[in-house]
């Protein structure tokens, strides 16, 4: 199996302890990276807090950053055919899948790279006696966590917009699928970003993620994980005030609509909650369909998860696997809990017979209050619920404490508009679930957690603003009072 490392203060560096990641799709070990430790850790802060104070990412004018980020973008897509073949053997989604997060990962650096000369400030009028001027400052050290569902392209989001406002950055990959991001790191290498700019450790969480966060040289952090995760989080930042950008779980819901056009919406689904076997934080995971269309929108949602095809990410399935034995169990515990609750299981509700973490795709009619209907499953499990009025929709689909994604199907675009207008959630889509990429901004409300991630609005999610006023001395006018 090959050996893998973490990446601190511009070197390759291997570590006492050593961690087997599994293919999903077999079960079996696929390779090994090195697990980092607490010294491990510290080390890559001291990097990166050194690369702060040398001013080697801030004292260069903006515009060589960006062709930093630019000649990154580049490496990443030269790579992408090959290490997307990692990616889908340590993560069990789809090659086709795999090669769009290096895409998409290279995309995000084209984009924020046009901004890093572009971050400026503003001037206050104080009258003559006075100038005001503001500018954006980068926090300094910003800790990223990044989950295992797109280690990737969510790692490159969040690294993008950190390093073209001028920061320091350390990652801590995520245990289950650390291989692919040290292939990303490798890419972006040569760019010509100093040394302690960027580092990227493999390290449990409750450990090094934990020191990491409590740390007393980290500025910001950046997550993406679970609600559970985030909480202790912001509980273990809270001493020092460390400003954070929070991206949590979802529940989001589709509210369909009189007129929707099933074709469109059946695609929606299709790729709403089925692609990457559930694994996204906001899939479409809840359908709550207008009474007058749902027998026969609940039939064609289940001909479509009854017809998906299951395998290999190698092989391009409809449906892969879920990332690790216990993640599997989980949903299928889950669904059982439903089950007992009297939700009604149309198909799905299995595990394959096969050593990988494959559930069948499962369509599940509850009603709102169950908790299938308000908890978070991270699998390929759709809820779908009937109403009647608009106000009923409403209230289904703003009834989960979670609040990242929202949508309506309906070909009337005022009636789709007004629902739209009324869901609760950072995004919402109309008539095509995931609509909209890098230059649209992303990020929940209540449990869903705070800060926004893509577009122009993230990148001050990297920056501090500070205001600096000059008092301008009366021509003539002297420090003597007497003088006239």
């Amino acid at each position: 199996m090959k050996h893998y490392l973490n990446f601190i203060d511009g070197k390759w560096r291997d570590s006492e302890s050593i961690l087997t990641v599994n293919n999903p799709a077999t079960g079996e070990p696929y390779a090994t990276i090195a697990l980092a430790g607490i010294d491990d850790a510290e080390q890559a802060m001291s990097a990166a807090q050194k690369c702060v104070e040398s001013g080697s990412m801030t004292k260069v004018r903006p515009a060589m950053r960006s062709g930093w980020m630019l000649k990154a973008a580049v490496a990443i897509r030269d790579i992408a055919d090959d290490a997307a073949l990692v990616l889908c053997r340590e993560n069990g989604k789809t090659l086709a899948d795999a090669k769009d997060e290096f895409l998409e990962a290279a995309r995000y650096f084209e984009y924020y790279a046009g901004l890093a000369d572009k971050i400026e400030g503003t001037s206050v009028p104080l009258g003559d006696g006075y100038i005001n001027f503001t500018e954006y400052l980068p926090f300094g050290v910003s800790v990223q966590i990044v989950p295992w569902n797109f280690p990737v392209s969510i790692c490159a989001r969040s690294l993008a917009p950190a390093l073209a406002a001028g920061n320091a950055v350390v990652v801590k990959s995520p245990e289950l699928s650390p291989l692919a991001m040290t292939m990303l790191f490798n890419a972006i290498l040569d760019a010509g970003f100093p040394s302690g700019a960027l580092q990227l450790i493999c390290g449990e969480g409750k450990e090094v993620g934990a020191h990491l966060v409590r740390h007393c040289l980290t500025d910001q952090i950046v997550f993406t994980g679970s609600v559970a995760t985030g909480k202790r989080i912001l509980a273990d930042s809270a001493s020092s005030v460390t400003p954070s950008v929070m991206e949590l779980g979802g529940k989001s819901a589709a509210v369909v609509l009189e007129d929707a056009d099933l074709s469109n919406l059946i695609q929606s689904v299709k790729t709403g909650i089925f692609f990457n076997a559930g694994q996204v934080c906001s899939a479409m995971s809840r359908l709550v369909v207008h009474e007058s269309r749902y027998e026969e929108i609940k039939r064609a949602v289940t001909e479509l998860a009854s017809g998906l095809s299951i395998g290999h990410g190698e092989h391009q399935p409809d449906i892969t696997p879920l990332i690790s034995r216990e993640q599997q169990t989980r949903v299928l515990q889950m669904i059982d809990k439903a089950r007992d609750d009297g939700a009604n299981v149309l198909t799905g509700d299995a595990a394959l017979d096969t050593n990988g973490f494959f559930v069948l795709p499962t369509v599940i009619e509850a009603t709102p209050e169950l908790d299938i209907a308000r908890q978070e499953i991270f699998g390929p499990v759709i809820v779908i619920m009937p109403f009647k009025s608009e106000q009923e929709a409403i209230g289904i689909a703003n009834g989960t404490e979670f609040g990242l994604v929202a949508g309506v199907f309906g070909e009337n675009l005022n009636d789709a508009l007004r629902v739209a207008r009324q869901l609760r959630g950072g995004q919402v889509f109309v008539n095509e679930w995931f609509a909209g990429g890098v230059e649209t901004p992303f990020g929940g409300v209540g449990l869903s957690g705070f800060g926004r991630e893509k577009g122009q609005e993230a990148i001050f999610g990297y920056v501090q603003t500070r205001s600096t006023t000059v008092r301008i001395a009366e021509s003539g006018r002297t420090d003597d009072s007497s003088a006239e």
